[in-house]
């Protein structure tokens, strides 16, 4: 992209000096948009709208912001609305119709089945960048990185498709109940690949065959209860939640499932992938009937098949006093800041164990407490927004970036691929490098600030000096789409005002972070901008380009406050 007015130098040395910029926001700017009905919209009004839509959806756009201000804010009005909308068709069908398989050929001609992510990555960028039920997205974002399932340990045929129908599950279950969504998860034939519980038997004394017990062992660490033993207030106390024995027995409970296909595991060249988004189906010979005791519940031998262990096993764990906390805190890390208060979670937990109406793990209410709370709204300057913020994930920032952008297919490919390189964006969604996905709700960077006051920053275990350089030049390689790919942008609202360096530096400042980069960063971006000329429509896309891209990579705009 040639920025014949200012060199690519100047800008990245720029970017670098807003490291040192202090803390606090720029001075609010005059109101902007007009409502309709002769209403303005504040400053303070178009801010608090980024903020909420930065937290709960896919970054804001200008019509977004707008609709949300003229509906004075009402916040649940907007959820219930993005709770309402129904997706046109699932990200496994997107798949389907682009013909994936067909087009996924070895050279010679035979499907290539097993490993293969062909296709992946098209549906879930599609489905980031232009679904427009974005609460929805983000969410199901957010819990794939909670209930982890990757690509990157998915040896079965049709691999892609199993992956793009957990993430369909994933949708179709986000808000529901956390029950159902368990069991969802449970049956997934993602996860019983991805966690091997797909094909665990029962104890063979002869063979020396066990349980596997991998699944039994995440599902309690990872996705429900955690290894502490939390009170009443949510805080962990020094006993641990379960046992060794107490992972065994669960192993035991969930041996028996395997694909629902006619002779598993069906490994053959003509398999077609309509079996990946079909619940794991039991097996009673491979069940194991014995008695069984975990987390103090023991169920009976012969007294239920494989569906009636594993409803009580899971009845069981979902009503364990931990979930509300350890669900709710986690769900608030990855929308709205990394080191939740205590009271934060405690109430987010409460409308977790009842909604109002006597229903425990309602995801709704869930959402709505994570998004509405004070804890979120509260407009905060200084210290106090450092320590209610999270650095915002990278694929984040592209999404965002690429909304306001409206970055198009122009043949309707989404030819993105996998962004998950240090030197992309070290990250892309169902492409976790572990079950503890990409970062680690707990992981606190060594010898910081951050370790020195004792918070946790789980998006910097993804940021070292490889993926900081790499995501800003990823940035600059596509701030003109990617051609290569098939990837156009159309950057016509923003040169429509780039005659103006501080009204286009400001507009952007709003809708990238809700004007929350210091006054130093927006005074030494605007300068930038204002050397640049204007005098052709060339020169006024790169003047909305250079912007862009000096606020996408300095450090004010990457700290989601």
């Amino acid at each position: 992209m040639p920025l014949p007015n200012v060199a690519l130098g100047t800008l990245s040395a720029l970017a670098l000096a807003a490291c040192g910029a202090g803390e606090g926001g720029t001075p609010n700017s005059e109101a902007q948009a007009q409502a309709s009905g002769g209403k303005v919209a504040t400053s303070e009004d178009e801010q608090a709208a980024v903020r909420f839509l930065d937290q709960a959806g896919l970054g804001a756009t200008t019509a977004e912001v707008k609709a949300l201000t003229d509906s004075g804010l009402n916040f649940n009005a907007w959820l219930d609305a993005q709770f309402a909308m129904v997706p046109v068709t699932s990200a496994w069908q997107i798949a389907s119709d682009l013909g994936i398989g067909k087009l996924d050929q070895n050279k010679d001609g035979i499907p290539d089945l097993i490993g293969s992510d062909f296709g992946l990555d098209n549906a879930l960028w599609y489905r980031l960048f232009k679904s427009p039920d974005v609460l929805r997205q983000r969410i199901v974002l957010a819990l794939s990185e909670i209930f982890v399932v990757s690509i990157r340990n998915m040896p079965i045929p049709w691999g892609q498709f199993a992956c793009l129908a957990y993430w369909d599950i994933l949708e179709s279950g986000c808000f529901g109940t956390f029950r159902e969504l368990i069991e969802r998860i449970t049956l997934s034939p993602a996860m019983g690949v991805y966690l091997s519980m797909r094909g665990s038997q029962k104890a063979d004394p002869v063979s020396g065959r066990r349980p596997d017990e991998n699944y039994a062992r995440e599902l309690l660490q990872l996705f429900t209860i955690g290894l502490k033993e939390l009170d009443d207030n949510g805080m962990p106390t020094a006993n641990d939640t379960y046992t060794n024995e107490d992972v065994m027995a669960l192993s035991r409970v969930l041996t028996g499932w395997d694909f629902d296909v006619a002779t598993p595991p069906a490994y053959v060249k003509d398999q077609t992938p309509d079996f990946t988004r079909l619940p794991m189906k039991p097996h009673s010979e491979l069940h194991d009937e014995d008695d069984k005791t975990f987390l103090g519940l023991t169920i009976k031998g012969k007294a239920n098949d494989a569906v009636g262990d594993l409803e009580q096993a899971l009845d069981h764990i979902c009503d364990h006093h931990n979930v509300p906390f350890f669900f709710s805190r986690q769900l608030i890390q990855r929308l709205v800041m990394s080191n939740p208060t205590p009271d934060y979670v405690m109430r987010v937990a409460a409308k977790f164990k009842d909604n109002g109406q006597g229903v425990r793990g309602d995801l709704k209410a869930v959402i709505r407490a994570v998004l509405t709370d004070p804890t979120a709204r509260d407009v905060l300057t200084g210290l106090a927004a450092v320590q209610r913020s999270k650095l915002r994930e990278p694929m984040l920032r592209f999404v965002q970036w690429g909304r306001l952008a409206r970055l198009q297919s122009t043949d309707n490919l989404w030819s993105i691929g996998d962004l998950s390189a240090a030197s992309r964006l070290a990250q892309s969604p169902m492409r976790s490098p572990s079950v503890f996905n990409f970062f680690r709700p707990g992981y606190v960077p060594l010898n910081s600030g951050v370790s020195a006051d004792g918070f946790v920053a789980p998006e910097f275990q993804i940021t070292d000096e490889s993926s900081v350089v790499g995501y800003a030049n990823f940035m600059w390689n596509h701030m003109d789409g990617a051609p290569a790919q098939a990837m156009s942008v159309d950057y016509s609202e923003w040169t429509a005002i780039a005659t103006d360096a501080t009204k286009l530096v400001d507009r952007l400042n709003l809708m990238l972070s809700a004007r929350a980069m210091s006054s130093v960063t927006v005074e030494r971006i605007t300068k930038a901008i204002d050397a640049m000329k204007k005098d052709t429509s060339a020169r006024l896309a790169n003047r909305v380009k250079a912007a862009f891209y000096l606020i996408l990579v300095s450090p004010d705009y990457m700290v989601q406050r």
